[in-house]
């Protein structure tokens, strides 16, 4: 089934990546971009986005990627590691991610996200998440 970004926006609108703003804009084979507006109850008590929205930005990007990219017969993943860096944040404006892939296999994927201040291009975060692909269990 081809999805396209208003269904994963649709789909996010109940829960946490919709409660935060994170709207999907592109999907396509080779990556996935998401982007939230920075506003005051995303930020931390030092003023600063907080780095768990930056977190969700990026992991949601990379599970809708690998949603949008299961393999045949698949139904679902989930996420069974992820590391960020942080170079940067932000305070105001917009907040972008691309997913990219590293390994599309059948029974884990690998999705890289470069986060940016969209305004400036800078530089805010680099994300990796593994994700373990998840099939329909058999019937006994």
């Amino acid at each position: 089934m081809t999805r396209t970004p208003e269904d994963f926006n649709a789909a996010g609108a109940g829960y946490l990546p919709g409660h935060l703003g994170i709207r999907i804009t592109q999907l396509e084979k080779s990556h996935v971009h998401a982007e939230l507006e920075v506003k005051h109850a995303l930020l931390a008590p030092n003023g600063f986005l907080h780095a768990g929205t930056v977190v969700t930005l990026a992991d949601t990007a990379c599970g809708y990627a690998c949603m949008a990219h299961l393999p045949e017969g698949a139904e679902s993943f989930t996420t069974i590691e992820l590391k960020s860096n942080f170079m940067g944040t932000a305070r105001e404006g917009t907040v972008t991610a691309e997913a990219m892939p590293v390994h599309m296999g059948r029974n884990t994927q690998v999705w890289d996200a470069v986060v940016r201040h969209r305004q400036t291009n800078k530089l805010m975060a680099t994300f990796r998440c593994t994700q373990m692909i998840l099939y329909p269990k058999a019937k006994t």
